[in-house]
């Protein structure tokens, strides 16, 4: 056999799905490492469920070998000591994983396990990253699409990082991108946005996303509106710098203001007397006060840009021969 294939599956009450996730995955699994020549390891996380997952996911493991004598493959369960959040299980599994190249993908089914294949060609063409793009979404409401497409173009604009569109966590990365990815330390994560940061060779996997199979969504619409709030904290210092731009705002509005009352002094309007000098003085010290906040923003952002401790730059290739 040749090299190895990670799949990291994190779960989180999913007892209603995981048998049929374990029987598709290991179906698609067997055949791909038997076309590219390939031995894999199938890596379940439990997040703190509270269902019967983790047990189920022990009899899987105790049954594996039995259901599948020739298998090319094993299975490892990885369990937290309590509810961490999907991008930290995941997280956990890709820290874990062994393999020559990775793939991410979650248990409810949404992302079909026959994408797996198409990703494990392009990982054999020479990409590092092969990441899924959704061309349709079933099962989802209007609500949950506009705000997704919402989403990913206020994080494109506020950001350095070119996230692609309809792209979730479905991906496969090789084993030198994953390294660099275990390399980046900091807690608030945005898995979706720290591997489009790390450059490498990078290509789209189109595929139709389905409905969940079984369960309800673990996603709701308060986890992702933390999820977009790391999205937009982790890669820009936009909401830092914006009170000095509304400073800078505020005092070409207190200029213009004063401007009004010099030149309604000297043509004799009617004014109430102290107003203008008083609305003149707070619209200037409110402008003083959020273009310090402004500064003081930016040398937060350096600070922070700092503390995450990423790699200062990324390797992609060495030659180490010396000119003759």
């Amino acid at each position: 056999m040749g090299k190895l294939l990670s799949v990291v599956v994190p779960c989180y009450n999913e007892q209603e799905v995981i048998l049929e996730t374990y029987t598709q995955l290991v179906q698609e699994l067997e055949r791909i490492v038997l076309r590219f020549d390939l031995s894999y390891e199938l890596i379940f996380i439990n997040d703190g469920s509270r269902d019967r997952t983790l047990p189920m996911l022990h009899e899987l493991h105790a049954q594996h070998k039995t259901r599948h004598l020739n298998s090319r493959g094993e299975i490892m369960i990885l369990s937290l000591a309590r509810n961490f959040g999907h991008q930290i299980a995941l997280s956990a599994g890709l820290a874990n994983a062994r393999g020559d190249a990775i793939v991410a993908i979650d248990a409810d089914l949404q992302d079909p396990p026959a994408v797996i294949e198409r990703m494990v060609e392009k990982w054999q063409e020479g990409v590092d990253v092969a990441y899924g793009v959704r061309s349709s979404r079933a099962g989802e409401s209007w609500f949950k699409l506009f705000t997704a497409r919402l989403f990913y173009k206020i994080v494109r604009r506020l950001t350095r990082v070119d996230i692609p569109l309809d792209t979730g966590d479905f991906r496969l990365m090789s084993r030198r991108a994953l390294d660099v990815f275990n390399s980046m330390p900091e807690r608030h994560r945005f898995i979706r946005g720290m591997i489009p940061w790390l450059g490498f060779r990078q290509e789209p996997v189109p595929y139709d996303r389905a409905a969940r199979f079984a369960g309800v969504t673990k996603y709701p619409l308060s986890k992702m509106l933390k999820l977009a709030l790391d999205g937009i904290t982790s890669f820009s210092n936009a909401p830092l710098n914006s009170a000095y731009w509304l400073g800078m705002g505020v005092a070409v509005i207190s200029v213009l203001y004063a401007v009004y009352v010099i030149v309604g002094n000297i043509l004799g309007l009617n004014q109430v007397r102290g107003w203008p000098s008083l609305m003149v003085a707070i619209l200037f010290l409110g402008a003083v006060q959020l273009i310090t906040i402004g500064i003081l923003g930016e040398y937060v952002g350096r600070i922070y840009d700092e503390v995450k401790k990423r790699p200062l730059f990324i390797m992609d290739e060495r030659d180490s021969r010396r000119n003759p």
